[in-house]
């Protein structure tokens, strides 16, 4: 993805001239050091050292740059040696990017035959630290805490994940959702207020009516169909009569023409995620599910039914997921499995992502009772096994709740031979009973977006870069805490508004 070539963290180390010149410039050489570091293990995109800063105006020049600046996604700063916390107010106050505060030191270990006062006034991070510390809580700034040696795996790797956050989080300031039609009729949970969303999350949504869609049909030539369909035969199996000598391939035709079609408006609108709607297929050959499908593998964010959150999670996912190995996308529950400690079924109609499939998907085409256009092109696959998340974000009315449960997909326990769809099949955390119980308790939707690759703690960051309620269902999750939990934050959002 783009996002990931044109982006940068910013890296800032805090000094000051009480030490001599000389000082500064060791922190200046440790701090390059660091950097080329961590930029030799698994950063996801460049870090970029900017200095120390040693004054009020240094602070303040380079926070401004950075918040103007559209390559810097985040700061990430480092108190080499005791940095006096009163020169960062006025930068930390123009400042609203994601923040890291690592809390690290050049040297591992205390030299302990060798350490003198010089080395002690150079080494001071366990000291600077704390000053910085108390004045970005002071501001009550949210920030990401990162502590641990810069040369060790688990900080590489806390500091990576972060950066992922990052760049999804700019990502979504300049997300355009197109609606294809519009919210499912009388559904509340997917709706919500997208004025308020522009303004919290950034991204923005704009209503396209599906004639315009059907319109665009007619700008794709076959040429461009005939090389989507070899794209078709060679990435998937076919079930027979989806096949170029099937009576159903005239299906896939029309799918890979509403596929094109698609793709050309997001592209003519620099829009990188969308909704569809089932109740608006008017000059449609059928429901794009397979469009959908396909386009999310593309990193696309997609939600049915009109649901633009859920699109723009989905998009969240794939920009913080981009290049991981497990997949990730939209899901909705369906069946309920009373066996064991439980499970649920999740498909759709149609529109699952292939990434995380089990083997490789299979193009069939059937009849969908819903609609009422002709019979839609899908991939039927099954997602393979591991463990996950799976999120969402309400509309409460005076503020924005993300939920978040821990899931782990399994091996269904039988076959489904009459079920053409894709899906996947997991247990909630900690089990169906609590799991379930605690999703409705908190809103939740019955979309989701999924992820095999990403962690509570990215999309507790996420939430906290954004300043939203956050509500996270685990193995520790207790319904009579949770009920404790959701009163409370009732009461602090209340007052924070």
């Amino acid at each position: 993805m783009d996002i990931y070539k044109k982006s940068q963290i910013w890296f800032v180390t805090g000094a000051q001239l009480l030490y001599g010149g000389e000082t500064v410039r060791q922190v200046d050489d440790h701090s390059r050091k660091i950097v080329e570091g961590l930029n030799a293990g698994e950063m996801p995109l460049a870090m970029v050292y900017k200095g120390t800063v040693n004054s009020t105006e240094e602070v303040t020049a380079l926070f401004r740059e950075a918040e103007a600046s559209e390559a810097c996604v985040g700061v990430a700063t480092w108190m080499h040696t005791f940095s006096p916390a009163k020169m960062w107010i006025h930068g930390l106050k123009a400042f609203h990017k994601p923040l890291l505060h690592l809390h690290t030191q050049y040297n591992r270990e205390i030299p302990w035959a060798n350490m003198d006062m010089d080395y002690m006034n150079l080494n001071q991070s366990a000291h600077g630290d704390r000053e910085f510390g108390y004045i970005v809580s002071r501001l009550r700034k949210n920030r990401k805490i990162l502590v641990g040696f810069w040369q060790d795996d688990a900080t590489r790797k806390q500091l990576a994940a972060w950066a992922r956050v990052c760049a999804a989080w700019a990502d979504q300031q300049r997300l355009k959702i197109l609606r294809f039609g519009d919210n499912m009729n009388n559904v509340a949970v997917t709706d919500g207020d997208r004025v308020e969303a522009e303004s919290v999350l950034g991204y923005h949504v704009d209503y396209v009516p599906v004639g315009d869609l059907a319109e665009v049909q007619q700008s794709v030539t076959q040429a461009e169909i005939d090389e989507l369909l070899t794209q078709y035969e060679t990435e998937y199996a076919f079930a027979p009569n989806a096949a170029r000598d099937g009576k159903e391939w005239p299906q896939v035709v029309e799918a890979a023409r509403e596929e094109l079609a698609i793709r050309k408006m997001l592209d003519a609108k620099k829009a990188k995620a969308f909704t569809t709607n089932f109740d608006a297929l008017h000059g449609l050959n059928q429901l794009p599910g397979l469009a959908a499908q396909r386009l999310m593998a593309k990193g696309y964010g997609f939600g049915a039914e009109g649901d633009w959150k859920t699109a723009a999670l989905v998009r969240l996912f794939k920009v913080m997921g981009q290049g991981l190995p497990g997949g990730s996308s939209f899901l909705e529950d369906y069946v309920l499995h009373f066996v064991g400690d439980g499970a649920i079924l999740q498909a759709h109609m149609l529109e699952v992502c292939p990434t995380i499939a089990d083997a490789k998907p299979r193009l069939e085409v059937h009849p969908l009772g819903i609609g009422g256009k002709a019979d839609p092109a899908r991939l039927v696959f099954t997602a393979h096994s591991g463990k996950g998340v799976a999120a969402t974000i309400v509309d409460l009315g005076n503020r924005f709740r993300m939920i978040v449960n821990r899931v782990e997909v399994r091996k269904p326990d039988a076959d489904l031979p009459k079920l053409p769809v894709a899906r996947a099949f997991w247990k909630p955390e900690p089990d169906l009973a609590t799991g379930a119980g605690a999703w409705i308790l908190c809103g939740g939707t019955h979309h989701t977006a999924f992820s095999f690759d990403l962690t509570v703690e990215q999309l507790a960051e996420y939430a906290e870069i954004a300043d939203i309620e956050l509500v996270v269902i685990d193995e520790k999750t207790e319904m009579v805490r949770l009920k404790e939990t959701l009163r409370t934050n009732e009461v602090y959002y209340w007052m924070k508004k």
